[in-house]
């Protein structure tokens, strides 16, 4: 399934960056390019939702738990925004490549709904924390902001496929990189912090995972201002290879972490959970990145398994 994924959404990006194929009536690309495109769109659109939403729902429960007992209204909000998704996420996986793509669409625009009603949750949330009104909850302002991050970036990528148009590949390789590393970056921070500060040895290393990204980050950012002159296909290889071979060394370092929390082997206030959830979030990078190695260069995929 994953394999089928990567081609498919290779082949979609290319023809759905090309050119914006709406026509006049608003009835989008799917009767006039073909099965393949109609497809493509499906597959794309499914393998979004179904891992996005998981995201979503452990979001949800996450935050929850860093609410004091007494945010009763917080909490309440945060249930039914896991219900929400967890919904979602299984009518997803009800669907398949030969749905009707006109189902998807609709679809598309029920998921952003309830993505956009999380994102301002979750903003909500930040202005509380952030002007003193939930003195003695757990959870860190970064997070709010950075779970915010992600629930904009869902809700931005379902509105380019419904619209038909995804960033052309060059752009693409530069602003889904700056998105991910920065998520990578604040993923060492957070395991740093929620580490016991007795791991010593695990804590450094974190720390040098958060450093090491925060430089990637950077790097990309210069990437980003020089364009579209750095958009040369040697110059964008380099860099899909350069931040695959971290995110390989965080993403190690996050199993062996998650494996170490499951085995109640090492000291910590991190949830098994949230140990797997930033371990299939770095999965899923590395899938992004093989996938427009592919399309960049034609080289094999090596990495598959981030999809979902």
């Amino acid at each position: 399934m994953e394999m089928m994924t990567l081609r498919m959404t290779v082949f979609f990006w290319h023809k759905m960056s090309l050119a914006d194929h709406k026509n006049t009536n608003g009835q989008g690309i799917f009767r006039m390019e073909g099965d393949n495109v109609s497809n493509a769109f499906v597959v794309r659109s499914l393998d979004e939702i179904r891992f996005w939403s998981r995201i979503m729902k452990e979001h949800s429960l996450f935050l929850r738990l860093g609410f004091r007992c007494e945010d009763t209204q917080l909490i309440n909000e945060a249930n039914h925004f896991y219900a929400t998704f967890e919904s979602i996420e299984s009518r997803a996986q009800a669907f398949s490549a030969e749905t009707d793509p006109q189902i998807i669409q609709r679809f598309n625009v029920e998921v952003h709904t309830a993505v956009s009603h999380i994102w301002v949750f979750k903003r909500k949330v930040l202005g509380l924390i952030l002007t003193c009104q939930l003195i003695g909850q757990n959870n860190f302002p970064l997070l709010l902001d950075h779970t915010s991050r992600e629930a904009f970036y869902f809700r931005n990528r379902l509105e380019q496929l419904n619209a038909g148009k995804l960033d052309p590949l060059p752009d693409a390789i530069i602003n889904e990189n700056v998105f991910f590393l920065r998520i990578m970056a604040d993923h060492a921070k957070f395991i740093a912090h929620l580490l016991d500060p007795s791991e010593r040895k695990l804590v450094d290393q974190a720390r040098e995972f958060s450093d090491d990204f925060d430089k990637l980050l950077f790097q990309a950012r210069d990437l980003d201002s020089m364009r579209p002159q750095s958009q040369t296909a040697p110059l964008l290889d380099q860099f899909l290879d350069q931040n695959r071979v971290s995110v390989q060394s965080l993403r190690d370092f996050k199993k062996t972490a998650r494996d170490l929390i499951e085995a109640c082997r090492i000291k910590s206030i991190i949830h098994p959970l949230l140990a797997d959830h930033v371990f299939r979030e770095a999965e899923r990078f590395l899938f992004i990145i093989d996938m427009f190695e592919n399309a960049l260069t034609g080289k094999p995929v090596t990495n598959i398994e981030g999809s979902h």
